[in-house]
């Protein structure tokens, strides 16, 4: 079959847009004067084109002493790419004829041809693609005129016959056409508008009509999350709401969108993260809470970075960072096996081996591989990171360190890889090590050098806290994250917050990496871009 329609206007080379909308106007006002509604009417009782293709084995071959046969295992030569001789094997079995289930669909027109007394049509819905034929005196004649009508990318609704054509190709034979919705726009050239990554961006509802590889990324997408409700539910936990607007922007460094609420005259921020409020249900008694939702960082765009993305964090009463670590790995395999895949994936040209158990190594181990010094040797860190464009003077050694870390270490994890054991100075709202003050019991999972997931033993002591933001509030400005005290969390953990664990995923790059994504704005719906 033909995947153009010559006597559509969108397939012409050179002409002008204009004449592809007024071409499709007309139609609009012939549809209309035959009676019909253009933007169509309610239509019960279809079916989704992956639950017709399930009933292909009702389609069967009734012989002439009444007998049925049931069909070869055709492919209709979709897979194989050789034709099937359908029509010889009918004739092989005599008199008799082929009978199928009546059934409904609906869907987009995305391939249309016209052969004599035949109309063919493949449409499209959210699960597929099948063939229509609408053979000429088997419909009405009203019905058959429509079909002149009909463009790319109109919808309409078939009542029909289930069966296969001459080649063996499933299709539905058409008793009635139903017209559901009339088309304005011509789709975008074939080969050249759905390759323009702007254009997929901006005009998702295009990108998601005519392009299957990006609908199957949002709904391996909404598998993923769906996965990730379903791991946490199995070990108890609550998903709450927590606020999107706060008085105060806290639980990361990062600068946050700023607002105003006229009725109570005060400024407010977009939650740049989750984590205090989830700690605050936390001490109200909710031991094991998780909110997954959108934050908002008033920060740069990059193929890693969206100022709104969305995050999962929970946190697991009279649990670490080691049971973390597990959970973290759980909800990665069971997300890649609720969309059907193997361990062995592909991103972009990098390949990434999920199998379990995920490696682990140690802050510090890694800094001391990678970069051939001593994590303590602070004259040679600070020669390193001269050679390297940073600037270590008047830093903490530990920020210098951090910064070295970031250059020379994180790109180089392949991963998947927990790296473990942070220095402490790095995590204010992380519990020291029992063994060691001076390590934070933290984690940071890498992928391609890639941070995916961050988890703690979080900090339950509101003295130490409470002192740990002044330390770290000292001298920022009063624009940036965090720059006033946050008091009524300490309070709140006055009351007496459980140890626990705590844990946040970035779920676009999640999605990212599980569904083969080089840029998170391909696997969020609707990122921020420009003005057109």
């Amino acid at each position: 079959m033909s995947d153009s329609q010559p006597n559509d206007p969108a397939t012409s080379a050179g002409n002008d847009l204009g004449v592809h909308q007024a071409a499709r106007l007309e139609k609009l006002k012939k549809i209309e004067a035959l009676g019909l509604d253009p933007w169509g009417q309610r239509f019960d009782n279809r079916l989704f084109i992956e639950q017709v293709r399930g009933k292909v084995a009702e389609v069967q071959f009734r012989k002439a002493d009444g007998s049925l046969i049931p069909l070869p295992d055709f492919d209709g030569g979709q897979n194989s790419g050789q034709p099937v001789d359908y029509k010889a094997w009918k004739a092989e079995q005599g008199a008799g004829e082929e009978i199928g289930p009546e059934v409904r669909v609906a869907g987009r027109i995305i391939l249309m041809r016209t052969a004599g007394k035949l109309v063919f049509l493949n449409i499209r819905d959210l699960t597929g693609d099948i063939q229509i034929m609408i053979p000429k005196g088997h419909v009405s004649d009203a019905d058959f005129e429509l079909t002149k009508l009909l463009d790319f990318g109109d919808l309409v609704g078939i009542d029909g016959r289930l069966g296969r054509t001459n080649t063996g190709e499933l299709t539905v034979f058409a008793a009635k056409l139903h017209f559901m919705t009339k088309t304005l726009e011509p789709p975008p050239e074939k080969h050249a508008g759905l390759q323009d990554p702007e254009l997929r961006q901006r005009m998702r509802y295009v990108d998601l009509t005519y392009n299957q590889e990006s609908l199957q990324t949002f709904l391996k997408r909404t598998k993923i999350i769906q996965s990730i409700r379903s791991t946490l539910a199995k070990h108890a936990f609550v998903e709450v709401e927590g606020p999107t607007l706060h008085t105060i922007a806290g639980g990361a460094a990062a600068r946050p969108f700023v607002t105003h609420h006229n009725a109570l005259d005060m400024k407010l921020f977009l939650r740049i993260a989750l984590e205090l409020h989830l700690k605050r249900l936390m001490v109200g008694g909710i031991e094991r809470v998780y909110e997954m939702g959108r934050v908002y960082r008033n920060e740069g765009i990059s193929p890693k970075h969206n100022p709104e993305f969305t995050m999962i964090e929970l946190y697991w009463a009279y649990a670490d960072y080691k049971v973390m670590m597990d959970l973290t790995q759980q909800i990665i395999v069971e997300a890649i096996q609720a969309t059907g895949q193997g361990y062995q994936l592909m991103w972009g040209d990098l390949p990434i081996d999920f199998t379990p158990p995920f490696q682990r190594k140690t802050y510090t181990e890694l800094f001391e591989q990678h970069t051939g010094l001593k994590i303590d040797d602070q004259e040679g860190i600070a020669k390193l990171a001269k050679k390297i464009g940073l600037d270590p003077t008047g830093k903490h050694p530990d920020v210098v360190v951090s910064e070295v870390f970031e250059e020379k270490v994180e790109d180089a994890l392949i991963g998947p890889i927990f790296v473990t054991d942070y220095p402490a100075s790095l995590c204010p709202l992380t519990k020291r090590s029992s063994s060691n003050p001076n390590i934070a019991e933290r984690f940071e999972l890498f992928i391609h050098g890639m941070e995916l997931a961050n988890a703690y033993t979080e900090l339950n002591d509101p003295i130490l806290q409470e002192s740990l933001f002044k330390t770290q509030l000292d001298g920022m400005a009063e624009e940036d994250s965090m720059a006033k005290m946050d008091t009524d969390f300490i309070r709140a953990l006055r009351y007496g917050m459980p140890p626990a664990g705590g844990l946040g995923i970035g779920i676009d790059r999640l999605v990212m990496l599980l569904t083969n994504s080089r840029s998170i704005r391909d696997v969020i719906l609707f990122p921020l871009l420009r003005h057109e």
